[in-house]
């Protein structure tokens, strides 16, 4: 999905920092002003055309942000199993990505935290893997959120929901983004393709037209060489993603390193803003895994008091 970069917010590291076993998490999305749109339901899949001319929305783009392949539940035999080459999750891997200038450089006070965790939720007839992710900005919570991912038996690994909690000055002030498959016309999208391959279609990564969220993603390179630093990796693959209801927050690229995931996000054309490096991967202890569990738990029974569309999934559990 379309991450926060270029002007983080902020928020309390979580105890993950006490022992390095306890790493944080990694998530993606531009900082984008919300515009408001005059909508219509359109082609399958999810996509939709913008009507009227303050929209600024590329009515063609969204029409070409269209499924890579049909959503059906029967596709997903081992959901949680997710082994996609350019997608790995599993549970009790942490990534900690940071920010750095675009302009020298320079680090910046920006850290996301990525953990995939041991529980399940059952997600539009899916049993989908729980990941917790926190957004960190001068050291204070400026985003917490649950995130659903399942793996179809083609390879893909599909988008099936997410439940972000905004903060300011490290105090909760809503989850008004929170989309779930299945629930008020959103849909599933891919987030990695199960074989990406250059010259494909864009396809959608997800859609929720009540909360005017619309994701798309394209492949835009392959087998190329990123340094981060955490590592070097060669064969990395390049997607190129775009929100098209929300055009000034542009494009970014994602870098996926085989057998890694997500080792870099930055923007198109955005000299002043930030790219996100990949800095550690954590694998880890039980109890720091523990940990983890609590704190998503703790995300996902809040959710139940603050979302109307959440309160009409099952409990995450451990699985």
């Amino acid at each position: 999905m379309m991450r926060r970069i270029g002007s983080p917010g902020p928020g309390p590291r979580p105890a993950a920092d006490a022992a390095r076993g306890h790493a944080l998490r990694t998530r993606f999305a531009v900082v984008s002003t919300v515009t408001t749109l005059a909508l219509v339901a359109a082609a399958p899949g999810g996509a939709w055309a913008a009507t009227g001319t303050d929209s600024g929305a590329d009515a063609d783009t969204v029409a070409n942000c269209k499924p890579a392949t049909a959503f059906d539940r029967r596709d997903f035999p081992h959901p949680t199993r997710i082994d996609n080459k350019f997608l790995p999750l599993v549970p009790g891997t942490q990534f900690v990505l940071e920010g750095r200038a675009n302009r020298g450089g320079g680090p910046l006070p920006h850290t996301v935290i990525f953990t995939v965790t041991d529980l399940t939720k059952v997600i539009n007839g899916v049993t989908s893997r729980v990941i917790w992710d926190c957004d960190i900005n001068e050291d204070q919570l400026s985003e917490a959120e649950l995130s659903f991912q399942a793996q179809d038996d083609d390879g893909n690994v599909w988008n099936m929901g997410e439940y972000p909690e905004e903060y300011e000055n490290g105090v909760f002030v809503g989850a008004p983004k929170t989309w779930i498959s299945g629930l008020a016309h959103a849909k599933a999208g891919i987030g990695m393709l199960g074989r990406p391959r250059l010259g494909t279609p864009r396809y959608l990564q997800a859609s929720a037209p009540e909360i005017d969220f619309l994701d798309c993603a394209k492949v835009f390179q392959t087998g190329q060489q990123v340094d981060v630093p955490f590592h070097h990796y060669n064969n990395v693959l390049v997607t190129d993603e775009n929100s098209p209801l929300d055009p000034a927050s542009g494009h970014q690229r994602k870098f996926y390193a085989p057998g890694v995931g997500n080792v870099q996000i930055t923007a198109v054309n955005d000299p002043e803003g930030e790219t996100l490096v990949l800095v550690d991967v954590v694998h880890l202890s039980p109890s720091a895994l523990a940990h983890a569990r609590a704190e998503a738990l703790k995300l996902d029974r809040h959710a139940y008091q603050v979302s109307d569309v959440y309160r009409h999934t099952p409990p995450a559990r451990r699985g």
